[in-house]
């Protein structure tokens, strides 16, 4: 099962490290933060660069609950565990197997290239290919598409990267 914590936005990736040294590994199977890659100009070339995809998220795998539950208690920064008042719950199948088709097997959703026309976008590849209905706005100059996405019962705006390479 997959679980997700909250903790302070910038932390994510010193929280993962905590889980995974004070976690026994027969608890924890995993513990990783989702990311994306996008590209950034400066010095007049663009370079690749990769940010949390949700930041203040950080996702477990474990199949037993409560004594992850348990052992959370010793990670220091933690806000909370995602669930429905004092019940953990995990991730559904669909988000599991949206992160899973979205970031692939390391978690790191690679940049899409699309096209405009006639003001509707169209991905030609990438993972945002299928899933144009999650853009809510796209930024040609900074090459990202801000998305919202229903994820552990709320929504979630992130951003990935896109090249539009042109507008009809």
């Amino acid at each position: 099962m997959w679980y997700v914590i909250q903790v302070r936005s910038g932390t994510e990736e010193e929280i993962q490290r905590q889980c995974e040294t004070v976690i026994d590994k027969e608890i924890l199977e995993r513990a990783f933060v989702p990311y994306s890659e996008q590209e950034r100009k400066y010095q007049g070339e663009w370079h690749r660069e990769y940010k949390v995809l949700f930041p203040g998220y950080v996702f477990l795998v474990s199949k037993d609950k409560a004594e992850l539950f348990y052992q959370l208690k010793r990670v220091i920064g933690l806000t909370k565990l995602l669930g429905t008042g004092d019940e953990i719950v995990p991730l559904s199948e669909d988000e599991i197997r949206f992160l899973t088709a979205f970031g692939r097997e390391d978690q790191v959703v690679e940049m899409s290239e699309g096209f405009i026309e006639n003001d509707r976008v169209v991905i030609t590849s990438g993972p945002l290919q299928g899933n144009e209905g999650l853009i809510r706005k796209i930024d040609r100059h900074k090459r990202k598409a801000y998305l919202e996405i229903d994820m552990f019962g709320r929504k979630l705006k992130t951003q990935v990267g896109l090249e539009i390479v042109r507008k009809q």
